[in-house]
């Protein structure tokens, strides 16, 4: 049961009346209604690990459906859970899943296997142990662990090496994660795919390769996790609010004059998800915008961080639970409201607004000059595969690292990204510091292109 916007994969298998959920999210509707459907009971909750880019569901779905929670060996928790033993079976109508310790990614991460009602081995469901064409990355539980980052990549290679590639080629691998997550590197946009074509293609198999070279290159090129991981590991050790009631709160309608009371006496962050063309066009002064339909959950994550942040909503009319829930699935419960109407009752209402100057690539073709000061959203590895002659790389992940570099610009610069969504969230974040004498290049890096401007790699 897949979700886009998280990359990630929980996983829900019957066999004859009896159900076991993997990694399910924070809203638990889906699963419940499921068995319910099947006619089935869901009699076991299996967690692959204390996941650190979004809030699980096992809480609250254990309490509905009274199923125990699953964790491997070394796991603690809060809450009541069974700890598996390495090798510990548990029984699902007529199929069986082992639990086996995998640690490297974190002490107590365990790949699920699936055997078939006749023994055999089916699928693993590997967690961010393994992922299509990279491993889960070791340098998350370094804290927790009081290891390094090397010390758990080699705990990894032992895992991979004695428990997930003894395996044979026709089992299928069911990960947690997909191209677009920050828990590994080199994902596949695929979902699902056999051992014996990872055993081909992923590097970190290699049959002849070293504990020193998996090292080497499992921890090359690793960027920061984003601040909000340890907040989301915590909540799945420890807890959290009940989903409907972060719903309740979180969607309830304000008019624009309780909406802007709220937000000037507790400094709630005012988060517009309307499209980026929309925002352009108008918005609330000092709002950020990061837009529904991109990368939005794991974007809040990064840009804003602290999961205890209050925050009041400018969204499209109807999508207000789709947004509160959205963010709960990244541990930020404490949405104080939305802005009734959206911002159209704003605008209606007289409030003062704010817009973002957004060119065609071809207008910005006409300003450029030498001396024309560009900044570039993308990642590194997108920006060195090409760029603007002279643009300087300030990725939107560290935005906020770079804020005295704007600063200091005098004059009008430009900020452009590959295809116009993450300029705007940049643009927003700046203008929210009092930083104004930008302009955005509305398409991005893919607009810039076709027009014919100068670029180098």
């Amino acid at each position: 049961m897949y979700t886009g916007c998280l990359a990630q994969g929980a996983y829900y298998i019957e066999s004859n009346g009896e159900v076991a959920i993997i990694d399910p999210l924070r809203e638990i509707k889906p699963y419940i209604e499921k068995s319910q459907e099947d006619n089935a009971e869901i009699k076991y909750i299996f967690e692959t690990h204390f996941h650190a880019d979004f809030v699980s569901g096992h809480i609250t779905l254990s309490k509905e459906s009274n199923a125990p929670i699953v964790y491997g060996p070394q796991a603690h928790t809060s809450f009541d859970a069974i700890i598996a033993e390495d090798g510990q079976e548990f029984k699902i109508g007529d199929v069986t899943i082992v639990a086996l310790h995998t640690p490297g990614h974190t002490l107590e991460s365990t790949t699920y296997l699936l055997k078939d009602p006749q023994g055999k081995d089916h699928a693993i469901f590997s967690g961010d142990t393994l992922f299509l064409g990279d491993v889960g990355r070791p340098d998350l539980a370094q804290k927790a662990a009081n290891m390094t980052q090397e010390q758990l990549a080699e705990m990894l290679y032992d895992s991979l090496r004695t428990k997930i590639m003894p395996l044979a080629d026709d089992v299928i691998v069911y990960p947690a994660h997909g191209a677009g997550s920050a828990c590994g590197k080199n994902m596949s946009k695929e979902t699902v795919g056999t051992l014996g074509a990872q055993k081909e293609t992923n590097y970190a198999l290699r049959s002849d390769m070293t504990k020193e070279e998996f090292v080497k290159e499992v921890t090359d090129g690793l960027l920061p996790p984003p601040s909000y991981f340890p907040l989301n590991v915590k909540m799945n050790k420890e807890g959290y609010d009940d989903i409907q009631e972060v719903l309740n709160r979180g969607t309830q309608e304000l008019d624009p004059d309780t909406f802007e009371q709220i937000a000037n006496d507790t400094g709630a962050v005012i988060l517009d998800v309307r499209h980026q063309n929309d925002y352009v066009k108008g918005h609330i002064p000092r709002s950020i915008f990061i837009g529904l339909d991109g990368g939005f959950a794991p974007w809040v994550g990064a840009l804003i961080g602290d999961v205890k942040q209050s925050i009041l909503l400018v969204t499209p009319e109807g999508r207000e639970e789709e947004t509160v829930t959205r963010l709960s699935r990244v541990g930020f419960d404490h949405t104080l409201g939305c802005l009734k109407g959206g911002f159209d009752t704003w605008k209606q209402a007289g409030k003062e607004i704010d817009q973002l100057e957004s060119i065609s690539a071809e207008t910005f073709k006409n300003r450029l000059t030498e001396n024309t000061a560009v900044y570039d959203v993308r990642k590194e590895s997108e920006f060195s595969s090409g760029h603007i002659e002279g643009a300087h790389n300030t990725p939107l992940s560290m935005i906020n690292n770079h804020l005295s570099e704007f600063s200091k610009e005098d004059t009008t610069f430009f900020v452009h990204c590959a295809g116009g969504y993450r300029s705007v969230i940049a643009a927003s974040i700046l203008k929210s510091r009092g930083i104004h004498n930008l302009v955005d290049i509305a398409g991005g890096f893919k607009s810039i292109q076709e027009v014919d401007i100068k670029t180098t790699k």
